[in-house]
């Protein structure tokens, strides 16, 4: 599952199969709207919310053979009427604009898009994977501005730390919290001991 980065055409190109995010495709919309509160972006929003709504319906979070009904049953028509708007919308809209590129991006990748709604284990999005790099992306810039070589080293070990803290299982403030409490009357010998994935918190 992936954008619209080039990089991964090659891998395409040697049979994997492409799932678009259509969080991707939405956010086209979202930022059309903020910019001018387009009547088509707001319709898109709300074809694009039906299909996210199915996918919270608490009943198919956990069982499969639900969600894959579910997505036959009523996602699809609702994909399909989607489908039919973006085309309508798009003979109606000159090239060029920020509509219309909007548009693109949904009907150049629809199958991607939509691939989905044919296999349970799929999910509607790859939001999940982005929250997860997000400190990554963000951090990029900030980093530049780290003052030294060594206070950004020292910016690393923390950040390494704080994500080897959650990958654990542990919330990172408790973690660094009582790892700083204890760090002063902790024996050299025994330093590994503060490390995330050896960190017990003291009774």
């Amino acid at each position: 599952m992936c954008d619209d980065f080039s990089g991964y055409k090659a891998l395409f190109a040697l049979g994997i199969t492409e799932v678009g995010c259509m969080a991707h495709a939405r956010r086209k919309f979202v930022e059309l709207h903020i910019a001018n509160k387009s009547s088509i972006a707001a319709t898109a929003l709300d074809l694009f919310g039906r299909l996210y709504q199915l996918e919270r319906d608490p009943k198919v979070l956990s069982d499969s053979a639900a969600r894959l009904e579910q997505r036959r049953e009523r996602a699809i028509p609702i994909a399909q009427t989607l489908h039919e708007w973006l085309i309508a919308q798009r003979d109606k809209i000159p090239s060029g604009t920020a509509t219309a590129n909007a548009l693109d991006y949904s009907l150049n990748r629809w199958a991607a898009l939509t691939r989905y709604l044919h296999d349970a284990r799929l999910p509607i999005d790859n939001n999940h994977d982005e929250q997860q790099i997000r400190p990554w992306a963000m951090g990029r810039k900030n980093w530049l501005f780290a003052g030294t070589l060594a206070a950004g080293q020292r910016a690393a070990a923390i950040t390494s730390l704080i994500q080897s803290a959650k990958l654990n299982g542990h919330d990172p403030y408790a973690y660094l919290k009582d790892v700083l409490q204890r760090l002063p009357t902790q024996r050299a010998s025994n330093i590994g001991e503060l490390m995330p994935h050896r960190w017990a918190p003291q009774a």
